[in-house]
């Protein structure tokens, strides 16, 4: 998929689009207010979309609504994870950004951690946490990553259920929390330094990165609230890294893209310390598209609208099997 400043898509070519939005995850709000900026851009453009929210109506449905395509603006649990998309493969429907495979792996930290520490690409180190840890088992943690560090749930996003811990006292309840989300949780070294976000568009040797974001938050805390309900949090775009910096984020976030398997679109979340080394944190595969989203403002500094991104990105909806090695009953 290439993407230029001014596409030529006809509208019309797109058919009956479904925008999925909602769902059932701990992200359902944000995921609302990405999906009607989505729906409204597509249907300025002239496009028959449609919402759809699969919490509140069932698997049936979507079936039968005769979508000829989906945008999944749903994001976190059974929409990003790699759920949604394997029902959209059993029915045939082809929806944007990444596969089955790609969107689990992606979902999961650990795994993403791993196969990319795997083909040597800079991520912090991390280790799992349980709920049967011993006191002593929770120091030994924070004394291999040192302190401060990072406990979160393995499985989540925005930064829900997110910890900084400072003093190993605080180990315990930091799982709690992120255990109430999710039964995996994952300690991770804290990386000191400027946070970057890298929008990733395409597919394979098609791929390719948007302008790097700098993101300055109040107190360097970027949390779900200074994310989607401030705007007190600065987003510099460019990110005044210089050329030869700015290409070597791009370039990580396109290998982390590719080593996954993702495709269509997707956004890597780096961390740069004050040497110059980039840390890869994750990947996002159905990043966020509000009002206060990274993505739009990326593809803005690119010369491409709102409008024509999601334009493109809809009209690269594709499966994991293409429609036609779909088996058919004789």
């Amino acid at each position: 998929m290439s993407f230029v400043t001014n596409p030529q898509i006809d509208p019309k070519t797109l058919g009956k689009v479904g925008v999925l939005m909602g769902g059932r995850s701990a992200e359902r709000e944000i995921s609302l207010l990405s999906g009607q900026g989505v729906l409204a851009a597509l249907q300025s453009r002239g496009v028959d979309a449609h919402a759809f929210d699969p919490a509140l109506r069932s698997v049936a449905e979507l079936a039968a609504a005769g979508f000829d395509r989906v945008f999944i603006a749903l994001h976190g649990r059974y929409g990003e994870d790699g759920t949604m998309q394997g029902l959209l493969e059993q029915l045939g429907i082809p929806y944007t950004g990444s596969g089955v495979l790609a969107s689990a792996l992606a979902m999961d930290k650990p795994a993403t951690k791993r196969l990319w520490s795997t083909h040597g690409l800079p991520t912090p180190r991390f280790a799992m946490l349980t709920a049967d840890c011993t006191e002593r088992e929770f120091d030994a943690v924070a004394a291999d990553l040192g302190l401060p560090l990072i406990v979160k749930p393995a499985r989540e996003g925005s930064s829900i259920g997110l910890t900084k811990v400072t003093e190993a006292s605080q180990m315990r309840a930091a799982y709690e929390k992120a255990a109430a989300l999710d039964n995996d949780v994952i300690a991770e070294a804290f990386i000191d330094g400027a946070e970057l976000t890298c929008p990733i568009v395409g597919e394979g040797r098609d791929a390719v990165a948007l302008p790097v974001i700098r993101i300055v938050a109040p107190d360097a805390n970027y949390d779900y609230q200074n994310k989607y309900f401030t705007d007190v949090t600065q987003y510099l775009c460019p990110a005044n890294l210089g050329d030869a910096l700015e290409q070597r984020v791009r370039s990580l976030a396109v290998e982390a893209f590719r080593v996954l398997g993702c495709r269509g679109w997707a956004r890597a979340d780096v961390m740069l310390t004050a040497d110059g080394q980039p840390y890869l944190l994750e990947m996002n595969t159905s990043p966020g598209m509000t009002g206060h989203s990274l993505v739009p403002m990326s593809a803005r500094a690119a010369g491409i609208s709102y409008e024509d991104f999601v334009l493109q990105v809809v009209a690269a909806a594709t499966l994991d099997l293409h429609p036609n090695e779909h088996w058919k009953p004789e």
